[in-house]
């Protein structure tokens, strides 16, 4: 009997306690919002109408007549970042450094932000001091990425490669352009004028020791071929023909779908130990299995010198058969047309040569012409990512910096 009336007792007890403090909540709750500014509430009104402009100066007024408003100027410094307006948003950012009584944990999201103002705004060694300060807060992270990015932007590859160490320092994730960062040490070092080949031997074991740190899931086909390239490259210039050989083969087994960078190279080292005829069948059994235009145009040209007109020809028949195109076919007579023993006078049919016993009666300049005109815009790489069109390849993107954003395919070929 004691017990249930205990309990009668302590339930009116504990709703009588909820009241009382629903109804105090209620009420502060009340006071708050009566003494939030009317502009607060006209930025609102703005933002559900989709008129960002008129809210940001509501909110702004907000920030003037109290500035403890601390989220809000953090999302105003977001906007106006967001928008481009780059003097407002670390003006923003700069008045909260400012106050000597934020919080530490502001305080510090405050310099995370006006870091990425300056390196939005292009101010690059404002932004990577900014990033530095936070090195030893929550945002060290992302802060380290950021200045990877930044280093990366200045070419200063052994801040960018030291940057990325420190990175894994932090979290385990995989970076694999950090094997193109040693590439770019590796370019410089083998600078034809003054090769530095103890640097290039160190920044080359460097790179295949990134290679093998990322594994079969992360190391890319780009990157293997590039490193070998450059170990052909380093071979090249220090005459060590077959090391140079050695390298390109290697671009087979590894990145196959490369080699057409890296064709010509090849069979000048095959030349070079007196093999080119092995080069070119290599070269041949290749291009069955991986066919580019790249590898076409060379195979073409390497026939037609070591067997003559008709073999050539004849290769390229079946090869244009299995893979039409137009670009084959341009890059073709550009190759008969270089050899002035075989051009055609317009209007004059030259029965007498190989090329027109093959095509007969044909006026391969005036073919040739026609071809090009359609051709020029599809001689070019694209990156995936941004679209930009370029003749060269590149490892990186001169558009969105990018790495590996290029197919080792022109246009034609990609479609």
């Amino acid at each position: 009997m004691d017990f249930e009336t205990w309990w009668l007792i302590f339930v009116p007890i504990v709703f009588a306690l909820g009241w009382v403090a629903a109804r105090v909540d209620f009420r502060q709750m009340m006071s708050e919002t009566r003494n939030l500014p009317d502009s607060y509430f006209k930025g609102l009104n703005f933002l559900l109408n989709e008129q960002p402009d008129r809210a940001i100066d509501a909110f702004v007024e907000v920030a003037k007549l109290d500035p403890e408003t601390t989220e809000l100027h953090f999302a105003l410094g977001s906007l106006f970042r967001r928008r481009g307006e780059m003097e407002r948003a670390i003006r923003v950012h700069q008045s909260l450094l400012s106050r000597a009584d934020l919080p530490q944990a502001d305080r510090e999201n405050a310099q995370y932000q006006i870091a990425q103002d300056y390196l939005k705004a292009g101010l690059l060694d404002r932004a990577e001091l900014a990033f530095e300060h936070v090195q030893e807060t929550r945002f060290a992270i992302p802060a380290m990425r950021a200045l990877i990015r930044i280093y990366e932007s200045e070419h200063d590859w052994p801040k960018a490669i030291e940057a990325v160490r420190r990175l894994q320092a932090m979290a385990d994730e995989p970076v694999p352009q950090i094997v193109h960062y040693q590439c770019e040490q590796i370019e410089l070092a083998l600078n034809p004028r003054a090769p530095d080949f103890a640097a290039a031997d160190k920044a080359l074991d460097a790179a295949e020791n990134a290679l093998r740190q990322l594994g079969a899931g992360h190391a890319s086909a780009a990157a293997q071929a590039r490193v070998a390239s450059l170990r052909a490259r380093k071979a090249h210039l220090q005459g060590q023909e077959e090391q140079e050989r050695a390298a390109l083969v290697s671009i087979m087994d590894t990145a196959p779908e490369y080699i057409g960078l890296f064709a010509q190279d090849l069979l000048k080292a095959y030349d070079q130990l007196g093999r080119l005829a092995a080069g070119v069948d290599l070269l041949r059994t290749h291009y069955q299995h991986y066919p580019t235009l790249d590898v076409f145009s060379i195979l073409f040209k390497q026939i037609r010198e070591l067997e003559g007109y008709e073999q050539a020809w004849r290769f390229a028949r079946h090869a244009l058969r299995a893979q039409p195109s137009l670009l084959g076919l341009d890059k073709m007579l550009e190759v008969e047309l270089q050899d002035d023993s075989h051009k055609q006078v317009p209007g004059v049919v030259n029965d007498g040569s190989p090329a027109a016993a093959i095509v007969a009666g044909a006026d391969l300049s005036l073919l040739r012409s026609l071809i090009h005109k359609h051709t020029q815009r599809l001689d070019r790489y694209s990156c995936q990512t941004c679209g930009f069109e370029a003749k060269h390849y590149y490892w990186q993107c001169p558009g969105c910096n990018s790495w590996e954003t290029y197919k080792p395919l022109r246009l034609e070929e990609l479609k």
